[in-house]
């Protein structure tokens, strides 16, 4: 089985490259995966939880020898690192971005990187680093697709199917249209969790407010215990979507403080942003556990279901948890969760001696 790109690039090796690498592992969609990052500790994780085959500390002419390249860097420097690497790209590299502003990164990397299409996965953790990374992040996420008059078809229908393989949801907007929708359900919110975490730490009575803070404001404010760098860089980077989302609220805010003197309103405000909440789609991500999962390379025959199942059935091995991962002409993979990393070891020994890739 052929997988859809020979070798990937990922530049910037944080919790959203760390996590689009395993994505490519685990479906079989890479021979083989390099990493760069200027930090050499996150470059050494990602070798040792083998989110990655190959690690650089430097670009250089490898870099023409990528089928994709995945641009993961933090926004305040991920303009800066794409002009870099147009250096030394080859002309037939696929080139995307999983920047959380578009408008800035689409109109400075078009045209310079070759076939580059601007993209922007909706996932993330309050966690940062490799070592938080996991392929299901990215599974049934929407993943906004941002591309322009100059964005090459071929490219552009090359970056749906890298998507659509990673097991989340294709959506084609404009640059400009993400970074208003992202201000208002993404970058507000940030800074929203930012102020009243502010507001608690300046004021008198701060260590009783910490005591009584129940889990409402902990969920309310969660997006504060991230990178403060990287997000200071993200709302930065979308200033002006930004400044008119704030603008909104304020007004927003307003009308809600002058509705404590109309109960009646009020209660049809709070109605209505009930049914906004209760209507917001759940999005179900993978829940096995890393250690303890396994994916099996399949090819595109009947029965290799029976055939994976029934080996580790004989042998006593149980599986918790099955499904199918992304299938293609030339076959597909199978994930299994079990109850123990041995369990887990066990099957992987049984699958090899019957002649299946597994990792």
């Amino acid at each position: 089985m052929r997988p859809l790109f020979g070798k990937v690039g990922i530049f910037g090796i944080g919790l959203l490259g760390g996590s689009v690498a395993l994505g490519l592992r685990e479906r079989f969609l890479a021979e083989e995966i390099h990493a760069y990052d200027p930090d050499p500790r996150a470059l050494e994780d990602a070798l040792a939880l083998q989110v990655v085959d190959r690690v650089h500390t430097a670009l250089g002419g490898w870099i023409a020898e990528l089928d994709l390249g995945v641009l993961a860097a933090p926004m305040g420097v991920l303009v800066s690192e794409g002009l870099k690497l147009a250096r030394f790209s080859g002309p037939h590299t696929l080139w995307t971005d999983v920047g959380s502003v578009k408008t800035p990164v689409v109109e400075a990397l078009t045209g310079v990187l070759p076939n580059f299409v601007g993209s922007h996965p909706m996932a993330g953790s309050e966690k940062a680093g490799v070592e938080a990374a996991h392929a299901g992040l990215l599974q049934n996420a929407v993943w906004v697709i941002t591309p322009t008059p100059a964005t090459s078809p071929e490219a552009l229908r090359a970056v749906h199917g890298l998507v659509q393989n990673l097991g989340a949801y294709p959506l084609e907007i404009s640059p400009e249209l993400h970074d208003r929708l992202v201000a208002r359900v993404s970058h507000l919110p940030y800074l929203l969790a930012v102020g009243l975490n502010r507001l608690m730490a300046q004021d008198p009575h701060q260590d009783l407010l910490m005591f009584l803070a129940a889990g409402g404001f902990r969920d309310l404010t969660r997006v504060a215990s991230g990178s403060p760098r990287m997000s200071r860089d993200m709302v930065v980077a979308n200033k002006a979507a930004l400044r008119e989302a704030i603008e909104d609220l304020r007004a927003v805010m307003l009308e809600l403080e002058n509705l404590l003197e109309a109960p009646e309103a009020l209660l049809e405000a709070a109605q209505e942003a009930k049914r906004t909440r209760d209507s917001l789609p759940i999005v179900k991500r993978s829940l096995l556990p890393v250690m303890n999962e396994l994916v099996v390379q399949v090819p595109d025959k009947p029965g290799q279901i029976a055939t994976v199942s029934t080996a580790l059935g004989k042998a006593g091995v149980n599986i918790k948890n099955f499904e199918v991962l992304a299938i293609r002409d030339e076959g597909g993979a199978i994930r299994m969760g079990f109850a123990t990393p041995e369990e887990r070891e066990q099957a992987r020994q049984i699958l090899q001696d019957i002649g299946y890739k597994v990792r």
